[in-house]
C-alpha cells in the first residue's frame, strides 16, 4: 500500500510553505521522514521514536516533525527548490523498505534536487533499487562510537535488533552498490565513548569509504538517556576539528595524542597546518551530506551551538578556537 502521509522537519515545511515558524537559519537539504503509526520497533536509548520512549512521537531529536500528506510535500517540493538536497529518514517497522522504495520512486518524477536515504540497514536488493530510483547517497547511522557503547544505547542492553557488526558489513555492503564517499554514518558525541575512541573510528571510517558526520548528544524527555549530560563544547570543538583534519587529509589519528583519559592533547599536525583549517571556523560547521546543514538539531538558537549551520563570524571562530584547550 502506498504511504499516504510523511513527516516533514519544521524548518522544511516553513520553507516549502506548509508551514509558519520564525528561522534564523532556513534548512539547505529537505529533511522527510516516513510515517507510521505507534512508533519504531527499534529502541535506541536517545531517540523519542524508540519502541519505548515516552517522548512526543512528533519529535526526532529536539526538533518537530509534523505529518503532510505525501501529495502535499512533494508538489510542493517539485515547485518551489530552494534546497541543495532531499534526506529521507526511515523508521524501522515491518514494510518500510518497500515504503521507501515508493516514497523514492514517486518523489524521482517531480525533483531535481540529489537524493539521500538515512535508514537502518538493507540488503543489497534493496540498495540496489534505490540506485535505481536515483538515490545518490545512503545513510546507515551508526551512531555509536565503539561496540560497548553501540550495545548500550542500540544493541543488546536496550533490547534493540541492531549488533554493532552487522552495522559495519551494511556499510561496506552500501560502498559495494554506491562506491566511496557516497555512504554516510552518523556518529553522537557525548553517549560514554573517549574522545580517542571516537576519533579512532573516524579513521577507520574514513579509510573504508564512508563519510562520517557529527552530532552532539542531546538528551530529549522520555527517552531512556533523558538524564544523560550532554558533551562539554571544549571536548566536542576538540573531535570536529580531529575529524576535519581527517576528512580533510590534514592529518590521522596514528598522529594525535592523546593523555590516559583518552581526552586529545595535540592534534598530530604542523601548527600552521592547524591555523589554516582552523581560520574561517569551518571544522565547527554542521558535517554531513554535501548541502546539509541540520539547523539546531542539537541546541537552540540561543546556544550554545555545537553544530554551526552557517558561516561564523570572526567572534565565533575565536570563541569556538578558545574552547579547544589545546596549544597551538
Amino acid at each position: 500500500m502506498t504511504p499516504e502521509r510523511v513527516r516533514v522537519s519544521i524548518g522544511t515545511a516553513a520553507v516549502l510553505g506548509l508551514a509558519k515558524c520564525r528561522m534564523s537559519v532556513p534548512p539547505t537539504t529537505a529533511y522527510l521522514m516516513t510515517y507510521v503509526e505507534g512508533r519504531c520497533s527499534a529502541n535506541c536509548a536517545f531517540c523519542p521514536q524508540a519502541r519505548e520512549s515516552r517522548s512526543d512521537p512528533a519529535l526526532l531529536s529536539r526538533v518537530d516533525w509534523p505529518a503532510y500528506p505525501l501529495r502535499s510535500v512533494l508538489r510542493a517540493l517539485s515547485t518551489r527548490r530552494p534546497f541543495k538536497r532531499i534526506c529521507l529518514q526511515a523508521l524501522n517497522y515491518p514494510g518500510f523498505a518497500e515504503e521507501v522504495a515508493q516514497i523514492l520512486g514517486r518523489m524521482k518524477k517531480g525533483t531535481r534536487a540529489p537524493r539521500s536515504l538515512c535508514a537502518p540497514p538493507l540488503p543489497r536488493g534493496s540498495l540496489l533499487e534505490l540506485l535505481d530510483l536515483g538515490v545518490d547517497r545512503v545513510c546507515f547511522a551508526l551512531d555509536a562510537a565503539t561496540p560497548k557503547v553501540f550495545d548500550e544505547v542500540k544493541g543488546v542492553e536496550v533490547l534493540g535488533p541492531y549488533r554493532w557488526e552487522e552495522h559495519w558489513k551494511a556499510l561496506r555492503s552500501a560502498l559495494e552498490v554506491f562506491g566511496r564517499g557516497r555512504v554516510t554514518t552518523h556518529l553522537i558525541v557525548g553517549l560514554g565513548e573517549t574522545e580517542e575512541e571516537v576519533l579512532e573510528t573516524i579513521q577507520r571510517l574514513w579509510d573504508l569509504g564512508v563519510l562520517p558526520s557529527l552530532f552532539a548528544f542531546t538528551p530529549i524527555p522520555g527517552t531512556k538517556l533523558a538524564g544523560h549530560p550532554r558533551p562539554s563544547l571544549p571536548s566536542y570543538r576538540r573531535v570536529q576539528v580531529g575529524r576535519y583534519l581527517i576528512v580533510e587529509g590534514l592529518g590521522r589519528f596514528e598522529e594525535m595524542t592523546f593523555d590516559e583519559r583518552g581526552v586529545l592533547r595535540d592534534f598530530g599536525v604542523e601548527r600552521e597546518v592547524l591555523l589554516r583549517a582552523l581560520e574561517n571556523g569551518d571544522p565547527f560547521r554542521t558535517s554531513g551530506c554535501p548541502g546539509c546543514n541540520r539547523p539546531f538539531y542539537n541546541e537552540t538558537p540561543r546556544g550554545p551551538i555545537y553544530n554551526y549551520p552557517r558561516p561564523l563570524t570572526g567572534d565565533e571562530v575565536e570563541e569556538a578556537i578558545s574552547k579547544l584547550g589545546v596549544e597551538l
